[in-house]
């Protein structure tokens, strides 16, 4: 049996090591995380509402449940992370020079997500709706993209992306001229510039 949540608004954390500590049930309304290590962390079941996390580090964060509402991630180290497992009607947030490399966004709603500047290595967006998000000047190698809704999100900037139009939704999504190349990879034709 879970203790009674408990309950934090508007503080600030900074430099806190968290790393492989059990942080269950938790609320945080309004807070601040600078520099903090949840490495390996447990926070099952914990929200985080209009939170802000900089330069925190989350490789290995069981995150089974949580819920990351409103939230805003700047510089921070977010490996491997499954967010599928993250709580279903409680996730919106924004990326901001993030590593996000080998993530797992496998159908979740991603609608509007901004990832500026991010690192999306192998990240799977299978299935995702990812409609209206911008991906200005983010690395996204190895990235999937299968039955994804892409509708008006903007790739212009985004850089080594491999999107097959015939298996995703593009309506008025947006691409510069120069990355033709990552939306024709799968046909194998030999583009020259």
């Amino acid at each position: 049996m879970r203790d009674k949540v408990i309950t934090r608004e508007e503080e600030e954390f900074d430099h806190h090591d968290y790393s492989e500590k059990i942080l269950l049930d938790r609320e945080f309304i309004n807070c601040k995380f600078r520099a903090c290590d949840f490495t390996k962390t447990d926070l099952r079941g914990s929200i985080f509402e209009d939170c802000i996390f900089e330069e925190c580090n989350f490789s290995m964060t069981e995150i089974e449940g949580v819920g990351f509402r409103n939230s805003i991630f700047k510089g921070c180290k977010i490996l491997g992370i499954d967010f599928t497992r993250c709580h279903k009607f409680m996730f919106s947030c924004s990326f901001s020079n993030c590593i996000l490399d080998y993530s797992d966004f496998f159908g979740r709603k991603l609608k509007g997500t901004h990832f500026i500047n991010c690192s999306l290595k192998e990240v799977d967006f299978t299935e995702a709706d990812l409609s209206a998000s911008v991906f200005t000047n983010s690395e996204l190698v190895g990235a999937v993209f299968s039955s994804t809704n892409l509708e008006k999100a903007d790739f212009r900037e985004a850089r080594n992306f491999a999107i097959a139009p015939e298996y995703n939704k593009l309506k008025k999504a947006k691409f510069s001229a120069s990355q033709l190349e990552g939306l024709l990879y799968s046909y194998e034709l030999d583009i020259e510039y």
